[in-house]
């Protein structure tokens, strides 16, 4: 008798505090009074604002690419330092290691999978990287994975990791071309008459339902270290080639050598990691727009010429402010003779370093020269999905900040230009943002 009061008195104090006793008031389906954004790490709070966008000083003959005008830009996140070799590598074992999982599930080691309490494999499989793959004592592991090496002619030394192999497959849905195609959709029938779509594969095909805006891609992840070579004829660059993202002398250097799709491929692991880490949900990691990262190279400074403010490339004690290419190719007089470490010059008034300098960087816009003129001023924003029939005009994104081997003009705020999205440099790097929740 006695635990059945008990049990009927807590029954009654669970059910006066549950959510959904509200005297019939309208109290909404969660009750959350106050919920904060975690502070993401290496990243920089960029505030609410408006600023002039577009090109404020110098202008070379005919360069002026796009009008100024006024726009307006939500809070978000933003890198405080380029992407690092040290942390793109981190990416890189992360696929590696995932590959190495995959291939001993395929050959029926079902140790590397997620089971429940039962010791049942979930569904769908999920990858255990708990278990540690040791091929040391397990001479079938290491046999699986000799696969992920170089062979034959092809192999110089054992066990030499092919890259070639490295590829980062993810997926998401494609709201733009989604929103282009509503018009197309009976919510009766719930079928789509007419309408197409680009695919990820850059394949244009006829619209089937929510499955033809789910994008499916698979990128190769490996820097392309030849880019040192591609890049500048009769230069001696080999070192660079051989260690410039492997060796960790280099480890807090940007990253280069990374096309578009690549630094793509990086934000939606570098989500994923963050997701399956945490119970906090927050917005996806990204490249920045072209607005946000002029937004954020200015620091706070209205009409700002350079990320410090002034008109000029060196300071009061004629130090110069940035890595770039000074005095018409003496490399080395700003302290390096390519890219340097990030951070090694003073951040901005928004405490983002090297936003001038040191390697330019990819933005997700698409570039156009009448870009400023049909986007929005309310978080402008200017992307175009191009077809691999489309003419390479349409594959052009948009790179900002100037590097090392640019002249100071390529390092002000408002100067806009471009490369071909698979397109891999040794100049170019790249870091990411992440809207923020909360205003």
């Amino acid at each position: 008798m006695y635990r059945r009061i008990i049990f009927c008195i807590v029954i009654g104090i669970v059910a006066s505090c549950s959510s959904f006793k509200n005297d019939g008031e309208l109290v909404g389906a969660r009750k959350v009074k106050r919920w904060f954004e975690p502070d993401p790490y290496g990243m920089v709070l960029i505030p609410t604002g408006s600023f002039v966008i577009g090109q404020n000083d110098e202008d070379i003959a005919w360069s002026m690419s796009a009008p100024q005008r006024t726009v307006s830009l939500a809070a978000f996140w933003m890198d405080e330092t380029e992407i690092t070799n040290d942390e793109y590598r981190q990416f890189v074992y992360s696929v590696l290691d995932s590959m190495k999982r995959q291939r001993l599930v395929d050959e029926g080691y079902e140790e590397f999978l997620m089971k429940d309490r039962k010791g049942n494999v979930l569904e769908p499989p999920v990858l255990d990287r708990r278990m540690r793959i040791d091929g040391k004592k397990n001479e079938e592991y290491k046999e699986i994975l000799e696969g992920m090496n170089y062979a034959g002619d092809d192999r110089i030394v054992a066990g030499e990791l092919d890259v070639r192999k490295l590829v980062y497959k993810f997926s998401w849905y494609d709201f733009k071309q989604a929103a282009a195609n509503d018009r197309f959709y009976n919510p009766e029938t719930g079928i789509y008459k007419g309408g197409t779509v680009i695919n990820a594969n850059g394949e244009r095909e006829a619209v089937k339902g929510r499955s033809s805006f789910i994008m499916r891609k698979s990128v190769r992840i490996y820097p392309d270290t030849l880019c040192w070579l591609k890049d500048f004829t009769y230069a001696y660059n080999e070192p660079y080639v051989k260690e410039y993202f492997s060796h960790v002398g280099y480890d807090n250097y940007p990253v280069v050598g990374v096309n578009w799709h690549q630094a793509q491929a990086f934000c939606h692991w570098r989500t994923a990691l963050f997701n399956n880490a945490s119970s906090n949900r927050v917005q996806d990691w990204r490249l920045p727009s072209e607005a946000e990262w002029e937004y954020a190279a200015r620091g706070g400074l209205s009409g700002a010429t350079y990320p410090w403010g002034s008109y000029y490339t060196r300071n009061k004690k004629g130090c110069f402010m940035a890595n770039f290419k000074p005095m018409r190719g003496n490399y080395i007089g700003d302290g390096g003779s390519i890219t340097v470490p990030v951070g090694t010059y003073a951040p901005n008034g928004y405490g983002l370093y090297d936003m001038a300098g040191n390697v330019a960087e990819w933005t997700n816009d698409t570039y156009d020269e009448s870009a400023y003129q049909v986007t929005h001023d309310m978080r402008p924003y200017y992307y175009q999905t191009a077809a691999k029939t489309d003419s390479r005009i349409f594959k052009r994104k948009v790179i900002r900040g100037g590097s090392w081997k640019d002249v100071a003009y390529y390092m002000q705020c408002g100067v806009r230009t471009y490369e071909y999205q698979d397109s891999a440099r040794s100049y170019i790097g790249f870091r990411t943002v992440r809207t923020k929740i909360e205003f």
